[in-house]
């Protein structure tokens, strides 16, 4: 497939780059500067792009089989998440190209069965994190309503950290994933693999799902 990454030069995005050339798949790696190209494989095809700006985001997929966006907005700038994401969503509308997008864990329920979310549950999330959650969260609630991208939301679990590619994860919807000592975690490398299992055969075109161990 000929994939186009936003966010290509980010912690999570160089390891869905590295994951998609392993498996053979031509890469166009977008950043907002070209200052970010070193960071890219050789074997990317790098692009400049601004993810906010729709005709940009158009033109980076025109051609392309499929967008993933791995973008996060600085700290202090999480409410950006809503207008990059519109911004995604519409250019790859007009483009008549799939997007998978890398959300937040803020939607899931926490496995209790209380029917709290991550987000909504009192004093489950550290406070630095809280902004970027309540983003999160509306992200997705953008998705639930765009009815022309064939988009996919990928929600990592409660740790996502650089770690080791074992290849393996489990696969959930919309409740938390934990493991048997009850952490959620999972790394960005196997998050990457996840990515682009979906990727090469979609299982949630207009849904979301998470990963975790």
């Amino acid at each position: 497939m000929n994939i186009t990454i936003f966010g290509a030069a980010g912690d999570v995005g160089t390891r869905i780059v590295d994951e998609a050339l392993a498996r053979g798949h031509e890469v166009a790696g977008v950043v907002r500067d070209k200052v970010q190209f070193d960071k890219l494989s050789t074997k990317v095809r790098c692009v400049v792009a601004d993810a906010s700006d729709p005709e940009q985001v158009r033109r980076a997929a025109h051609g392309q089989d499929l967008i993933i966006s791995a973008v996060r907005p600085p700290e202090g700038e999480e409410d950006a998440m809503i207008s990059l994401t519109r911004a995604l969503l519409d250019g790859a509308a007009v483009a008549g190209v799939r997007i998978l997008l890398v959300g937040g864990a803020a939607r899931l329920l926490l496995p209790d069965g209380g029917g709290e979310t991550v987000l909504s549950a009192a004093d489950f999330l550290p406070a630095s994190i809280v902004a970027i959650a309540r983003a999160s969260q509306a992200q997705y609630e953008l998705c639930l309503g765009e009815t022309r991208a064939a988009w996919t939301y990928l929600s990592p679990p409660g740790m996502l950290e650089p770690g080791e590619r074992t290849g393996r994860y489990r696969l959930g919807a919309d409740t938390l994933l934990v493991d048997e000592g009850g952490v959620s975690r999972i790394s960005m490398e196997d998050l990457a693999v996840a990515m682009l299992d979906e990727a090469e055969a979609p299982k949630h075109v207009r849904r979301a799902f998470t990963v975790g161990y």
